[in-house]
């Protein structure tokens, strides 16, 4: 077998490739942009063509013949019998990194003896398609590492692979996985990797690759039409505050408020639909926090990606296993995260009652609370805090401090600050019983596309904040309006990295009157960085 693959058909390897790079498109294929994404230091082509009058995601690969296809496959098992991982060395990705680069080289040498004239082009390619196969997700890798794709969808065997471009929305591809059996085998590799399972009898899984993309499969027969996985990526660099006001997500004004709100440990619920844009603001609103306090964040899975320079202890839930055993839920984590002596708390999602009882009696004994919830406006905010599945007493209400509304505009492909307010205690008149109404200090205008002021101050907010720190109302808003300038000084200076931000935050709360001159004299802040 080796002996034919050196001869013609290896020949054919090496020109097949090129044949497909050279290729003209086919008929009724129109050429609309054409890029490359860069996996394991291999070049892949990635074409967007408009084919049967749409837009079509196409992964340009080597079309490899039938014998040198047999070749890899018998390279393949004998990778695979190379291979010596321990169980406890799955979790760990330093040792899978090594591990990735013995096989490369292990790949690189066998190759060479089975086809030595094999062009160094085709070589990474193969080497690249063997190392996704062995400890990766396949050609699904080749989309985890296109910056453009949001998310990617495998229905079933029989349909192509789709994926969501952010310039073009959701596209068919040209990859489609050879059985529901490859399917089944890419959701138990998911799952062994975060120590859960998928099974006939377990058909479900919500779980993160080590890449912290969040994937979520589900078996046949639940899933009717085959054996499905989506995977929802997150940017491999994080959003900031300067991107968001960019883009006019948020305007500086408002994040500068939720800023002061951070800053002096206020509560902080952030609602919206799915999709909308929650856990990426509070990615966003991460870096207003002090480093030298310890974050705990408690999520069903990892959605946050907190930066490196703050004190952060991720937790996440688990399933019980077959036998009903092990699990560990949403509650037993926030109990636990007040033995770990917090000064922050995070929580994914606010879903049942306890859970939200325990989170708001956290907030109650001190603790700074952030969290998010599905609702559409403040007031829907109220309305699904205090009735059913979560119904907590309206009394508790008056912990939340500050409650951000994020809206998704589906016709438009955008996402804004939709709502900024503050939860008001009443007393109704005729029932003279307690109760809570939404007071919106910020609100999106949909015809200018601006986020505008809708209540002068804070009432409440202020008051809060002024008991625990003496300042006035006029030193409040004063206080807001400086780092409305630090904000707007780092996208006018085009600051925006995770690791910029981080260095700003860090001067500002150790060496305000730097940040504060710099910002006076318009001095660009990579003197910051030096």
């Amino acid at each position: 077998m080796a002996e034919q693959a050196n001869g013609k058909e290896e020949e054919g390897a090496g020109s097949e490739f090129s044949k497909v790079k050279e290729k003209v498109l086919e008929k009724k294929e129109r050429l609309v942009e054409s890029y490359n994404v860069r996996c394991d230091e291999v070049e892949v082509e990635i074409r967007i063509v408009i084919k049967n009058f749409k837009h079509t995601y196409k992964v340009i690969v080597p079309e490899v013949s039938i014998a040198t296809s047999a070749l890899l496959d018998d390279i393949k098992e004998k990778l695979i019998g190379a291979i010596e991982v321990n169980p406890t060395e799955i979790f760990d990705t330093k040792l899978m990194d090594e591990l990735k680069t013995e096989l490369k080289d292990d790949a690189a040498v066998l190759l060479s003896e089975e086809l030595p004239d094999l062009g160094e082009k085709t070589k990474n390619q193969f080497i690249l398609d063997l190392m996704n196969d062995l400890l990766g997700l396949g050609n699904i890798e080749i989309f985890l590492n296109d910056d453009q794709i949001e998310e990617i969808v495998i229905n079933s065997a029989k349909e192509p692979v789709r994926v969501y471009h952010k310039k073009y929305g959701w596209l068919e591809s040209n990859i489609t996985l050879k059985s529901e059996a490859q399917i089944s085998n890419y959701a138990n590799i998911i799952a062994r990797r975060i120590g859960r399972e998928i099974t006939t009898l377990n058909p479900l899984l919500d779980a993160h690759l080590m890449t912290k993309d969040r994937a979520n499969a589900i078996l046949t027969p639940i899933s009717t039409k085959g054996n499905t996985v989506t995977i929802r990526k997150f940017a491999r660099d994080p959003w900031t505050a300067p991107d968001f006001i960019k883009n006019r997500t948020a305007s500086s004004e408002v994040l500068a408020l939720i800023w002061l709100c951070i800053q002096y440990e206020m509560n902080i619920l952030i609602s919206g639909g799915t999709g909308s844009g929650k856990t990426s603001l509070l990615n966003v609103c991460m870096p207003f926090m002090p480093p030298n306090h310890r974050i705990i964040s408690i999520e069903d899975t990892r959605e946050l990606q907190l930066p490196k320079f703050l004190y952060w202890c991720p937790l996440t839930t688990r399933p019980a296993n077959p036998e009903g055993k092990g699990e560990v839920t949403m509650l037993d984590l926030v109990v636990n995260s007040l033995r770990m002596r917090p000064d922050r708390i995070i929580m994914g999602e606010i879903r049942k009652q306890r859970e939200a009882e325990v989170l708001f009696e956290a907030m109650h004994t001190g603790h700074s609370v952030y969290g998010t919830l599905h609702a559409d406006t403040c007031a829907q905010t109220i309305t699904r805090l205090v009735n059913p599945p979560i119904n907590i007493p309206e009394s508790m209400l008056d912990s939340v401090h500050l409650n951000v509304v994020m809206f998704r505009d589906r016709r438009l492909g955008v996402r804004r600050i939709f709502e900024v307010g503050e939860f008001l205690e009443e007393i109704d008149p005729n029932t003279r019983r307690l109760h809570f109404n939404p007071s919106i200090l910020y609100r999106w205008d949909p015809r200018t596309d601006d986020i505008v002021p809708v209540e002068k101050s804070g009432i409440r907010l202020y008051e809060k904040i002024g008991s625990h720190t003496g300042l006035s109302a006029d030193e409040i808003r004063a206080d807001i309006d400086l780092k409305k300038r630090i904000l707007d000084w780092l996208v006018e200076h085009n600051t925006r990295s995770i690791e910029e931000m981080g260095t700003v935050m860090n001067r500002y709360y150790v060496d305000r009157n730097t940040v504060i001159d710099m910002v006076e004299k318009n001095q660009d802040p990579k003197g910051l960085f030096e």
